[in-house]
């Protein structure tokens, strides 16, 4: 049980530090090593935890955090797409898709029309 526990500590400050640290380029190898554990054992324990690999998990925070910055702050798609760590709009134009349904024009549209009615 004290090993669960100690894993648990350890994927939750890799979690901490993705969170910090989302809109840069990441190694899993690298996230494993601060966290203390081989990269295997990190992986593992990391999806038990999130149900996602470490790269899913940045790829969501990314994709989150481009969405509240269009819709709050106003940028536009490749604005925002840039500032969270994106260097192709094509590629998070799809993964947006992917994430949420629509692509982010027709997406920003949509919330748009939910929150003014």
């Amino acid at each position: 049980m004290a090993s669960v526990d100690t894993h648990s500590h350890q994927i939750a400050r890799a979690i901490d530090w993705l969170k910090d640290n989302f809109d840069n380029p990441i190694r899993v190898e690298d996230l494993a090593s601060k966290a203390g554990l081989s990269s295997s054992a990190f992986h593992n324990h990391f999806r038990a935890m999130t149900a996602m690999s470490p790269l899913q998990f940045q790829k969501r925070m990314r994709l989150n955090e481009a969405r509240r910055l269009m819709f709050t702050e106003r940028l536009d798609a490749s604005a925002a797409a840039f500032e969270v760590g994106y260097e192709s709009p094509s590629q998070f134009s799809r993964e947006y898709s992917r994430l949420f349904g629509a692509p982010p024009v027709r997406d920003m549209k949509n919330l748009s029309q939910v929150s003014a009615g």
